[in-house]
């Protein structure tokens, strides 16, 4: 009974969104408020009905009710009840219910929220969004009903894939799709802004929360995928340029340049066109990263296994959801004028090169991910573009990037820089280079590319606590404000975020240059050295749990003078149920460094391969992820705090 109930559900949240698709369309022929009104509620009673559907295939995965082939297909009554939660999400049916939750959601979210908001601009934001809801739940009812009854229930079920089982998984897709749907409202704020005529600083201000959010949780997201990567694969690394991971990454980079426009057309009133471009192409990416993780056109540890007809009608919504919009661009673009000027030294145009900057990188990301694809479907060669070329052209384009970051906060906006700038930037510089020089006086293997990698990063530290220090110094210096309450509304949100690529940037660098990895055949009692380290294999042993048995060696860990470091205890899983076997990595982590095992094939008599690795400061990879979407939610709450103003207010 509660299936059915979660899919009348879904049916009926299908009709809401269709009414709130044409009810503002109506309404503006009609000049009727009441109807806009009314298209705002029924966002309110979309999200409630689709919540609602949710909830029920959520708990037909609690009980293990097999009468639902979804529930047949990826869970089992021995699973620890996390997992049978995420195995509501962890399939393709599933997937889709969630990103239709968190669409409605994000449509609620702006219907009960930003009350000064014009009534049509915030009616036909709702009517866009609809659109795309109505879209995804056609696409569910259609080709993927998470709702679909067996006659013939099985006494039990499948099981979910064990890769799956770990509560990376579990966290890692709500929180990447909660990015990649909250840019479809960045997407309905630039559509309707181009049919209402409405793209102003206001909107800019309404829609930049929105833009926040969304990139927050893509940020969060990419990062929880990447851990999962490295903690539960057992390859070793965190990122590997796989086609599925790019297709993360390609939104990500348009929604940082998009986040950064928004701020000058909230400020400046400028880039207005090209902000509504960025908009619309930001989600027009997240759909392209859909279409190619559920059309088969790849094989990937995170791609879903779909049929052509789903990837069919997914492209048809990408189609639909890129070609009228960029027609109605092209007609009302130009339409939209930008009150004032470009000036070449000014904050403003510091955010351009920033933007331009990302947009290389992101057309870069785009080739590399799809030219194997395409050549593949016109001529049948199979080839991978892999580290090399990403290595030898996205990199530079972010060193860059990184340099304009310390160069940015001391610009200002209209025009000029703000005092003593020069000799901050020539302390930074100098500064960066010391610390290279030192690098490489206490390792003289190191490349150019790894000591460019190191200055940049120095660069970026340095100017960012060189701007925090100014910054302080003056409001220290004003006798005639209130130091607290002027500090707290400083730009906290973008240092902590900047500070965070400084990290990332230490653990990405740290992790590349200075890793060290050892590989052997180990019998009981063998050594292996890793580096300066070494490892003993003490013991193989057994162990049982609810849903796996598994294979544990014990490592023990000490330093050349024979002082212990610790254990790993590196396994293999067998699921008896799935009938698979998968590796779990062992690690332990200091502040400064991971050392990490991987348990191999083998057996008693010829010995188990053993890897080890020692990565110094990976980490902090995610840790500075974790600094960068903190940061822009403080910059959230603090705008948030700062008092109601009519108008923007310029500030350098």
């Amino acid at each position: 009974m509660i299936t059915e109930i979660g899919h009348f559900s879904l049916i009926f949240a299908f009709v809401l969104s269709l009414c709130q698709s044409f009810a503002p369309i109506y309404a503006a022929r009609k000049s009727m408020d009441v109807i806009h009104r009314f298209s705002i509620r029924l966002a309110v009673l979309n999200a409630v009905f689709v919540l609602l559907s949710f909830s029920c295939l959520i708990w037909a995965f609690i009980v293990s009710d097999f009468s639902v082939a979804l529930v047949t297909e990826h869970s089992h009554s021995s699973k620890p009840m996390i997992y049978k939660i995420s195995g509501t999400w962890g399939n393709h049916e599933g997937s889709m219910l969630m990103w239709i939750v968190i669409l409605s959601v994000f449509g609620a979210g702006l219907a009960l929220t930003q009350k000064t908001m014009g009534l049509l601009q915030k009616s036909s934001t709702l009517g866009v969004q609809g659109i795309i809801s109505s879209a995804f739940i056609a696409f569910s009812l259609f080709t993927s009903n998470p709702f679909e009854r067996l006659a013939l229930p099985p006494l039990n079920g499948n099981g979910l894939n064990p890769v799956l089982q770990d509560i990376g998984l579990a966290l890692h897709p709500p929180t990447l799709y909660v990015g990649y749907v909250g840019l479809s409202l960045a997407f309905s704020f630039a559509v309707a802004g181009l049919i209402t005529n409405s793209v102003d600083r206001n909107w800019a201000r309404y829609m930049r929360v929105w833009v926040q959010i969304a990139w927050c949780a893509l940020t969060l997201g990419i990062g929880l995928g990447s851990w999962w990567a490295y903690y539960e694969l057992g390859w070793g690394g965190w990122w590997f340029w796989d086609p599925v991971e790019n297709a993360s990454l390609m939104p990500w980079l348009v929604a940082t340049a998009l986040l950064h426009s928004v701020i000058v057309v909230e400020q400046r009133d400028l880039l207005k066109s090209w902000t509504v471009l960025l908009a619309i192409t930001g989600f027009s990416l997240s759909l392209l990263g859909t279409f190619i993780v559920r059309s088969g056109l790849l094989t990937s540890v995170h791609s879903f296994a779909s049929d052509p007809t789903r990837g069919l009608f997914i492209l048809g919504i990408l189609v639909f959801s890129i070609g009228p919009p960029l027609l109605l661009f092209a007609i009302n673009g130009p339409k939209i004028k930008s009150i004032g000027y470009l000036h070449l030294l000014s904050r403003e145009t510091g955010l351009l090169i920033n933007n331009f900057l990302l947009i290389c990188a992101s057309i870069i990301v785009i080739i590399g991910t799809f030219y194997p694809i395409a050549l593949e479907i016109m001529t049948g060669m199979k080839i991978t573009v892999g580290p090399p070329y990403f290595e030898a052209t996205f990199n530079p384009i972010m060193a860059l990037l990184v340099i304009m970051m310390g160069i940015g906060p001391f610009l200002v906006w209209k025009r000029g820089i703000l005092p003593k700038s020069n000799k901050i930037w020539i302390f930074a510089g100098t500064s960066a280079v010391v610390i290279s020089a030192i690098s490489f006086w206490a390792s003289n293997e190191l490349s150019v590319s790894a000591l460019a990698g190191i200055a940049t990063a120095a660069w970026l530290g340095i100017s960012l606590l060189c701007d925090i220090f100014v910054k302080i110094q003056k409001l220290n210096r004003n006798r005639y404000t209130n130091f607290w309450q002027d500090a707290l509304h400083l730009q906290w949100g973008m240092w902590i975020a900047h500070f965070g690529i400084v990290i990332f940037l230490v653990g990405a660098l740290g992790e590349g240059i200075y890793r060290s990895e050892s590989v052997a055949r180990m019998h009981i009692g063998d050594e292996i050295s890793l580096g300066s380290d070494s490892a003993k294999l003490q013991a193989i042993s057994t162990r049982n749990d609810s849903n796996y048995e598994s294979l544990v060696a014990t490592l023990k860990l000490t330093t050349s003078d024979n002082i212990q470091i610790g254990f790993l205890f590196p396994e293999k899983r067998i699921y008896p149920v799935e009938r698979q076997t998968t590796t779990e990595a062992a690690i332990r982590r200091t502040v400064t460094a991971d050392y990490y095992a991987v348990l191999g094939d083998g057996n008693r008599k010829d010995g188990y391969t053993i890897r080890l690795y020692h990565k110094p400061f990976v980490s902090w990879i995610w840790l500075g992820v974790i600094m960068m979407a903190s940061g822009v939610a403080i910059s959230i709450i603090i705008q948030r705090l700062k008092p109601k103003q009519t108008h923007v207010a310029f500030t350098s």
